[in-house]
């Protein structure tokens, strides 16, 4: 059961962003609060707090789940546990709390998830074998921007396609910002003086459009036509995977792809009687969870067997979820999703996503749980499906089923 979640909101992720000064373990820990004084749990009761995370190193590192829940005040007796399935994180935290529970082992578990994206070591990291030469003589890995491009080119997106993608994920944010169908589970976060240091979304763009977008060049042509130490560039290494492409079209730049932001957020999950004794009221049930795995060259395509498979988990098809979120990592990732289900697209993402809202890696499953949630409540309809795509070639999918 779903009982609550709330959320910071979406910091720009540069040092202009009004998370950029304050630690992720002091981010989290106020959104950890928040949840617990907003769904009245009493924190002792919680037995694990489990926490995604895409870059666990510098600020984020030795287990931001257990370290940020002393921060928050929390009795030492409340563990904490942080893991890493690239962008989809968060998510599988939410996924990992529904499975212990659903076990019958544990009856309360906060689960969430933190990036502070402009606090990273380095700059932005992109996903790599890690140094492993003999994985990447198996799969000639590229950066995820490429993977998206070449989605592109084998769909026949073309760069108008993923533009109006774009400017449409800017116009619905700025609707539901205008409505204010974001503040049901947003929270301001303070500074360490006390003081409001950012209330509300900062990356969204309102009034962007197809015109404004095609005067921004592509972001990973330069990139892609780099020769790498095999002697092949990135666009060659996808022409070995994917003969048929003999050239990759190169759509996606800053304005059709997931912005850099920072954020934190968390949801309360507990079993049904845990719910009924202490007389919580639930909003939501964890109906089905599925992971996918696809090839990790093209690396963002599993969101769409994701919802198939967790679909058939739960003995539904595509016209029994009433509004879809599919996170924006790049705008090829959703199309394609949409494509091959054959997604009403007006039934997805209806209130923005992470073009406009950014991505802030870890955080993003749980803040896309709360958006669909808050507004299956504010249509009175019933399910909701949230996918995710994740580096290496994966996806997460969750349904759920408002109470």
């Amino acid at each position: 059961m779903i009982i609550d979640g709330v959320r910071s909101p979406r910091g720009k992720g540069k040092a202009t962003g009004g998370l950029h000064g304050i630690h992720p373990q002091e981010v989290l820990a106020q959104v950890l609060n928040a949840l617990i004084e907003q769904s009245g749990v009493a924190v002792e009761d919680v037995e694990d707090v489990v926490i995604g995370n895409g870059d666990p190193s510098g600020d984020h590192a030795n287990d931001i789940g257990r370290l940020a829940a002393l921060a928050a005040g929390w009795p030492v007796t409340v563990p904490g546990v942080t893991l890493n399935r690239f962008c989809g994180s968060g998510q599988q935290a939410i996924m990992f709390a529904a499975m212990g529970i659903r076990s019958g082992w544990q009856d309360v578990v906060v689960a969430g998830g933190v990036e502070s994206m402009s606090r990273y070591p380095g700059g932005v990291a992109t996903p790599t074998a890690a140094g492993n030469g003999h994985l990447l003589e198996i799969y000639p890995l590229v950066p995820q921007g490429i993977s998206a491009d070449l989605i592109a080119t084998r769909e026949g997106f073309t760069r108008a396609d993923v533009d109006a993608f774009a400017a449409r994920s800017q116009d619905l944010t700025a609707i539901a910002q205008a409505a204010g169908r974001h503040k049901r589970s947003i929270v301001p976060i303070l500074d360490a003086e006390g003081n409001v240091a950012i209330d509300h979304d900062e990356h969204p763009r309102a009034g962007t459009t197809v015109d404004s977008l095609a005067s921004l060049s592509p972001s990973f042509a330069r990139q892609g036509s780099k020769v790498r130490d095999g002697g092949l560039t990135y666009d060659q290494m996808c022409s070995q995977v994917y003969p048929e492409v003999t050239a990759v079209d190169h759509v996606h730049h800053a304005g059709n792809s997931s912005g850099v932001v920072d954020g934190a957020s968390a949801v309360l999950v507990t079993s049904d009687d845990y719910a009924k004794t202490h007389g919580l009221n639930a909003r939501a049930r964890i109906t089905s969870v599925a992971v996918a795995g696809a090839d990790p060259v093209i690396m963002l395509t599993a969101p769409g067997p994701a919802s198939e498979a967790v679909l058939a988990k739960a003995g539904m098809s595509v016209s029994d979820i009433d509004l879809w979120e599919i996170n924006e990592a790049f705008a090829a990732v959703p199309l394609k999703v949409i494509k091959d289900l054959k997604i009403d697209e007006d039934r997805v993402n209806v209130n923005g996503g992470g073009i406009a809202l950014g991505h802030p890696i870890g955080a993003t499953g749980p803040m896309l749980f709360q958006t669909v949630l808050d507004e299956l409540e504010r249509r009175g309809l019933s399910t909701g499906l949230i996918t995710m795509c994740t580096g290496g070639g994966m996806a997460t999918a969750t349904v759920i089923e408002r109470i």
